[in-house]
């Protein structure tokens, strides 16, 4: 078929089928994503412009999208950008994909610190800024810190954060070691949970994400320890932490809690119903 046959459906149909048989459980979501970034039309504008045919230069920049989304780059890193409770942010190679689960943590967390007229509130292992971002935009009032270890990250989550016009503090540390000293009414954590055993053999698209935001040691706890052991000495009194964690790691996770002296302990199920982000409040 010459190139100027390529009508923009046709296309999509082509880039449906290939990203089906190589497994892609999101492939006519994919193309259409794809496919507008490149156009830069929204999704709408796609249906809208069905019969237009692509300029032979749009098809072989297409062409080289497709390519490397079968090869395993996650959508997010080829279009530059993810979606999170209703954000438009910016990632790239060096964050995690936001995901739709961690929103649950942002939702655990704003119930907890609902109480607080001018809560300071605290994102371990930022990324792409998403968690903090979100909290500031839920509550305009509070003061957001936001921690991570890698600069490069920080460096995403800090564009983000001027894009967005939100006034977030960003720090860069392991841990609590650059707020040492401070308090937080609420502390909360999408650290790396997966165990060093699973990465292999975790989907193309999720290993092409950073090493250091998954991989959370040899049971996936890693990070998680120190994490809830530390809390309470950065928490006002009744203060809260609220983690994201891995499938089946709810009963350790909430073991933790309680070994630190935490109370009201309780695990919030994600909209497939599985335990997902354990919360509890440091009430010394």
């Amino acid at each position: 078929m010459a190139p100027e046959m390529w009508t923009l459906l046709k296309v999509l149909q082509w880039t449906q089928q290939r990203f089906a048989e190589r497994g892609i459980t999101t492939a006519r979501l994919d193309a259409e994503v794809l496919l507008a970034h490149l156009l830069k039309l929204d999704r709408v504008g796609l249906y809208t412009h069905f019969d237009q045919p692509l300029a032979v230069e749009e098809l072989a920049a297409y062409r080289e999208l497709i390519k490397r989304r079968l090869a395993g780059a996650p959508v997010a890193y080829l279009v530059g950008k993810k979606e999170f409770r209703s954000l438009d942010l910016a990632v790239s190679s060096d964050v995690l994909v936001p995901r739709p689960d961690t929103e649950l943590a942002v939702e655990v967390a704003l119930t907890l610190a609902a109480p607080v007229a001018e809560p300071h509130l605290c994102d371990v292992g930022t990324g792409s800024g998403a968690i903090a971002l979100a909290l500031k935009v839920a509550r305009p009032e509070a003061r957001v810190t936001a921690i991570d270890v890698s600069p490069a990250a920080l460096a995403v989550a800090r564009a983000n954060g001027v894009k967005l016009g939100l006034e977030v503090e960003f720090l860069d540390g392991n841990l609590f070691s650059a707020v040492a000293g401070r308090r937080f009414e609420v502390i909360v954590s999408n650290p790396p949970y997966i165990p060093t055993g699973e990465l292999a053999g975790l989907a193309a698209e999720v290993r092409a994400e950073p090493r250091l935001a998954l991989d959370g040691g040899a049971d996936g706890l890693d990070v998680l320890r120190p994490l809830i052991a530390g809390a309470p000495g950065l928490l006002t009194a009744g203060g809260a932490l609220v983690v994201e964690h891995g499938d089946g790691q709810s009963p350790s996770v909430r073991a933790l809690f309680e070994a630190a002296g935490f109370r009201e302990v309780a695990a919030a199920r994600d909209l497939a119903g599985t335990e997902r982000v354990v919360s509890g409040r440091y009430i010394p």
